[in-house]
């Protein structure tokens, strides 16, 4: 269970905001004591952040003490150092410049400049067009509250002439407002009541992503997650991009949001591994899932079954001679990172596939060809800490060659599905399965697999498998979900041990 706590210089200085529980004057955090194996978020907000000064001592004890704190005492130096804030303007919205020229007072004499100071809150601006700049520098300066002031310059533009750490004391009441609001989004805890907090062991974060068109998991089955959770003792939250600071609050991170290594998704990962989170999934098995050239390696070196592989090069001059002399026709050609059957081609002749390698091409340096299996549908088994836990066949769509066919508009169709139990799965497809996730780690994974007659075909492991109401839950109901919850109720009871 974490535990956050607001430190100021004086219990005055919080005179303007809801009485809470979680507040500390920085006297007392001196002879805090927090219970061992608990989790403390410390949120900094006393008036002077200089060296050696009562703010810089509060990040200072917090870090020696394990806490985790806002701002650091690396972000407090940092923001010392005029050199590192640097921020091209120019590359953000052009809304920023523009609200700019027209807030900041005109400029006098020749020597003049134009300037003007703003606060930040938690990466919230006071106006709708500093919002990436307050995002781009909270990312960066991680803090509270920041007092920025934009400079003009002749012939160099908008430039950051300083940021300095602030505290709830120094806003006016308009701020106030705007700070409360702030720090409400970034850390909701502060606002629970005490005996709503304390039915639980533990607090795991599950990111999603509203706007996801194809998400891992609908909003009944994520509402199924936070219900099996609270049965065991662990408070499932969701949360969003946004929340990247919060994640030391919790004791477990759960990725319900399509991954990607360029993305928030692995960041999040990494983040959350690094402050000693149990994690599904982790960043290892996102690295080694979202890429299918790795994955095609990895398999065909231990000797797992595929289809026939081939990895080809933008700058490879027999490409499309390879493919017709070790494949044949029909092949199948892929980008390395693409979900959903998005970037998967098929080629039925020469002509065929060099349009394809043309296309994908200009995404990948690499691209994968196979061999065409055809089979009626595919198999995807989902693994949890090594063994299958749920199995269905997803048929292809009528009248297509996948599972998934992308049409205008954004349209997606999908084929139709069977849900079985894992023991009446033949046993060489189970056993694929779980050959296949024993090289990627002991997460939660969904292996699709093509079966004819006896042969067995690994196509891909996935990292963060779908889970649908009705699709992968169908046979074993709300257990399905009592298995993950109690998979990471395992790995927590582990840590705190």
């Amino acid at each position: 269970m974490s535990r956050l706590l607001l430190v100021v210089d004086h219990a005055r200085d919080w005179a303007p905001y809801y009485p809470s529980e979680d507040l500390l004057t920085f006297d007392q955090y001196l002879q805090f004591s927090a219970p061992a194996h608990s989790r403390v978020r410390v949120i900094n907000l006393c008036q002077s952040a200089r060296y050696l000064s009562r703010g810089y001592y509060c990040s200072l004890l917090a870090e020696a003490r394990g806490h985790h704190v806002v701002p650091s005492v690396m972000t407090l130096n940092d923001l010392g150092r005029k050199g590192l804030f640097s921020l091209q303007l120019e590359e953000l919205d052009p809304s920023v410049i523009q609200w700019l020229d027209g807030a900041a007072p005109v400029e006098t004499g020749s020597k003049g400049g134009r300037s003007i100071r703003v606060s930040t809150f938690f990466g919230q601006a006071e106006v709708p067009e500093l919002k990436p700049v307050a995002r781009a520098l909270f990312d960066r300066f991680p803090c509270p509250i920041l007092s920025v002031e934009f400079r003009h310059r002749r012939g160099k533009g908008w430039q950051i002439e300083s940021m300095k750490p602030a505290a709830p004391a120094d806003l006016t009441e308009p701020q106030q407002d705007l700070f409360a609001a702030a720090l409400d989004r970034f850390s909701s805890v502060v606002w629970r009541k005490p005996r709503t907090r304390r039915r639980y062991r533990f607090d795991l974060a599950m990111l999603v992503n509203p706007e996801e068109e194809m998400p891992p998991s609908d909003q009944v089955a994520l509402a199924r997650f936070e219900k099996a959770g609270r049965k065991l003792g662990i408070n499932v939250e969701q949360i969003g991009r946004r929340d990247y600071m919060r994640l030391p609050e919790y004791d477990g991170l759960f990725i319900r949001e399509t991954t990607a290594i360029d993305h928030h998704t692995y960041r999040f990962a990494r983040k959350a591994e690094a402050e000693g989170l149990v994690v599904i999934d982790d960043p290892v098995s996102i690295l080694r899932c979202t890429n299918k050239v790795f994955l095609a390696d990895l398999l065909r070196t231990n000797r797992v079954p595929t289809p026939k592989t081939l990895i080809l090069s933008k700058d490879q001059k027999d490409a499309v001679a390879q493919v017709v002399e070790q494949l044949g026709f029909p092949a199948v050609v892929k980008i390395p990172d693409g979900a959903f059957s998005r970037g998967v081609l098929k080629a039925k002749d020469e002509k065929e596939l060099k349009e394809a390698l043309k296309t994908l091409f200009r995404q990948s340096a690499l691209v994968l060809a196979q061999e065409y299996l055809y089979t009626d549908y595919d198999w995807r088994i989902g693994v949890l800490g090594g063994r299958a836990i749920y199995a269905c066949k997803y048929y292809m769509v009528k009248g297509h060659w996948q599972i998934y066919q992308h049409g205008e508009a954004r349209q997606v169709d999908s084929g139709d599905f069977d849900t079985l139990p894992t023991y009446e799965v033949p046993r060489n497809v189970v056993q694929a399965a779980l050959n296949a996730t024993r090289l990627i780690g002991n997460g939660l994974y969904g292996v699709d697999i093509k079966q004819s007659g006896n042969r067995v075909a690994v196509i891909e492991v996935n990292d963060n498998p779908s889970i649908d109401s009705g699709v992968e839950d169908r046979f074993l109901g709300g257990e399905l979900y009592t298995l993950v919850m109690q998979e990471f109720l395992t790995l927590m009871e582990a840590k705190r041990r």
